[in-house]
């Protein structure tokens, strides 16, 4: 079993991103600006958040933080989106999910200017994506497939089981997969909570990626021998330790890595490149690669 460490490859990708970012700012030019709307104070979005402003601050990106209050209204929310949808000094942004349930959230997304939308979410790039046409990738997709390629894994004619159909991850990846690229030219079967046999569809699979968000979903009942898992879930799970709770995916990972050619492990796999992902589609925005 060989661990796919997504942490060491994102150190890589942010050490090279450095190195331009230091070029650019020594040419006497204005680095990347990416800025983030974040409404209330949900635990995971903080530290999502946190992790984005770090990674800019370590690689010489421009970073900023609108944060909105709770029980702000719809119509205030999609000000601030105006408002940096014409700010030319920011080059791309995200607003945080999950919003608060008062929000509607699809229509929120579909107000961002797509040539500002680094999290990839706009139907016109999904549409793009969907094409094969040049587009902002979801960052999570567009992680896990940068982890296939750094690692060498072989996706063309495997057979490929994504286990989750949300617009964020399962979907795209599950389109990504099947695109006539490489990585990719995968047989993809897309499943969910409601998929009969789901167990015997996952035996399948040369390629196992699991976003469905129930904590340790997968077991090795589950899983063939010699499997690539990509594990896409993180829950914080109470416990009796110092810190009060451990982290863990949506894979059983202490019974199937065993069973496994290659995992990503819980935290330091897949979403270390998600920041990665954010980082690389403002980079393009930057330069104007896919908008021009």
């Amino acid at each position: 079993m060989k661990l796919i460490d997504g942490k060491k490859i994102a150190e890589e990708i942010k050490s090279n991103l450095a190195k331009e970012m230091a070029a650019i700012i020594d040419a006497g030019e204005n680095p990347p600006h990416l800025s983030a709307i974040l409404v209330g104070n949900d635990p995971a979005s903080e530290t999502y958040v946190a992790s984005k402003e770090k990674a800019c601050k370590s690689i010489g990106f421009t970073s900023s933080v609108y944060r909105l209050p709770e029980d702000i209204t719809q119509e205030k929310l999609i000000e601030v989106i105006d408002f940096l949808n014409n700010d030319d000094e920011v080059n791309g942004f995200i607003v945080q999910l999950p919003l608060p349930k008062h929000i509607d959230t699809d229509y929120v997304l579909q107000k961002i200017n797509p040539e500002k939308d680094v999290d990839g979410f706009h139907p016109v790039n999904i549409g793009r994506m969907v094409l094969g046409l040049p587009a902002y990738l979801p960052a999570t997709p567009a992680g896990i497939m940068m982890l296939l390629e750094k690692m060498n894994i072989k996706t063309e004619g495997k057979h490929c089981v994504v286990v989750g159909r949300s617009n964020i991850v399962g979907t795209p990846v599950s389109l990504l997969m099947s695109r006539k690229s490489n990585p990719g030219n995968s047989t993809v079967t897309l499943c969910h909570s409601k998929t009969e046999n789901l167990e015997e569809i996952c035996k399948q699979a040369d390629i196992l990626i699991v976003a469905i968000g129930i904590p340790g979903f997968i077991k090795e009942n589950m899983v063939k021998k010699g499997a690539v898992v990509i594990d896409v879930g993180i829950h914080r799970i109470e416990d009796e330790s110092e810190k009060g709770y451990h982290l863990m995916g949506d894979v059983d990972y202490d019974r199937v890595a065993s069973k496994c050619s290659y995992i990503t492990p819980v935290p330091g796999g897949v979403g270390p490149m998600t920041i990665i992902g954010l980082l690389l589609n403002t980079l393009k925005s930057y330069r104007r690669e896919i908008y021009t």
